[in-house]
């Protein structure tokens, strides 16, 4: 089969490799729509970062050249044996992290800390290929009424569900989200989601902050030498209840810290390339609770996602196009660069 295998930096290359065959508990999917992260660009650009290159992974044991790919939809074609939840024909959105449902962690319910957390496209075979096993149990059904290219942004976008999961939103609550990227996008459709009715959204005018405000931003701010200003007239001067930073730009996690009302709480979602300085006598006098978020619950997150995408036009404003498996070091290029404000897909079934 056709795969896209991650060598180093700057050498990812489509290649023929064998097709897998599914272990017990696991199917075997024909990817349908594959989609690439901020996480692919940073190992394309200055990898190996995560991939287990060059020293096998302590749960999967790969090391060496990887198939990547976390964000991946497909099509059900082989059941591994005790599989019963499943059919063969079953569209299927994948959760690509795989837990053991075993450890303290799991028992909580927090299966993206798993002790065994092992990931697909980040640290085992992943979704840019034809065909690939998962574990059944990493796996939604689609909707009938879901296209293929909708449905191939659930995984990024339970991500950011699961993000407002963690910042822990009441009614009536005022939220600063910085940053309207694609995971800030996303982390705006769960807020919405889950009922938050005041969210300014702060990031540079333009085409992000445009779709920020058709996606149910309540309002938005552009980036400018008075954006405190601005931002601290709408939240007034007791702050507000909860600000996230999407952005992972230099310097925002302080400045979100500054805008939180005393007894809210901070949300770290974006990732700097850099050690950065916060003001903690601030956050401390003031009892700020600091929350951060990693990646999402399977069982908790996939499937509300699906609906957000077939119930809005979420998918509809993110998606940029969708590209043969061969164009995927372009793509990636792209990405790095900042040349993509939306989201990429690829169907590996393209010739």
């Amino acid at each position: 089969m056709k795969a896209a295998l991650y060598y180093g930096p700057h050498d990812v290359r489509v290649e023929e490799i064998e097709k897998p065959v599914p272990l017990e508990g696991e199917v075997l999917l024909k990817v349908t729509r594959s989609g690439m992260c901020g996480t692919d660009a940073s190992e394309w650009k200055a990898g190996p970062l995560i991939f287990p290159l060059h020293k096998p992974h302590p749960t999967s044991g790969l090391v060496g050249p990887m198939v990547m790919g976390h964000e991946f939809i497909g099509e059900i074609v082989e059941l591994g044996a005790s599989v019963k939840d499943f059919q063969v024909g079953d569209r299927v959105a994948s959760g690509a992290g795989i837990s053991c449902g075993e450890c303290p962690r799991c028992r909580e319910g927090r299966t993206n800390l798993c002790f065994h957390y092992v990931t697909h496209g980040l640290n085992r075979h992943g979704g840019m290929a034809e065909f690939v096993a998962v574990p059944a149990s990493t796996l939604v059904v689609i909707p009938d009424d879901l296209s293929d290219d909708h449905a191939g942004l659930a995984q990024p976008l339970a991500v950011g569900l699961h993000a407002a999961r963690r910042a822990k939103v009441r009614p009536g609550q005022t939220v600063v989200l910085i940053g309207a990227g694609a995971i800030g996008t996303f982390v705006l459709a769960g807020l919405k989601h889950l009922g938050a009715s005041n969210v300014i959204v702060v990031d540079f005018a333009g085409a992000r902050l445009e779709r920020a405000g058709r996606l149910g931003a309540d309002h938005v701010v552009e980036v400018s030498d008075n954006t405190a200003d601005v931002v601290l007239e709408l939240i007034g001067p007791i702050g507000a209840d909860v600000v996230i930073e999407a952005s992972g730009a230099p310097g925002q996690t302080d400045r979100a810290g500054s805008w939180v009302r005393q007894g809210g709480t901070l949300l770290q979602v974006g990732l700097a390339s850099k050690p950065q300085e916060v003001n903690l006598h601030h956050l401390v006098m003031s009892e700020i609770t600091l929350e951060t978020t990693l990646a999402h619950v399977c069982g908790e997150d996939i499937a509300p996602a699906l609906e957000i995408l077939r119930t809005t036009s979420l998918a509809e404003e993110l998606l940029e196009d969708v590209y043969p498996l061969d164009q995927l070091a372009d793509q990636l290029e792209r990405l790095a660069t900042g040349q993509i404000q939306g989201k990429v897909l690829f169907d590996p079934q393209t010739k």
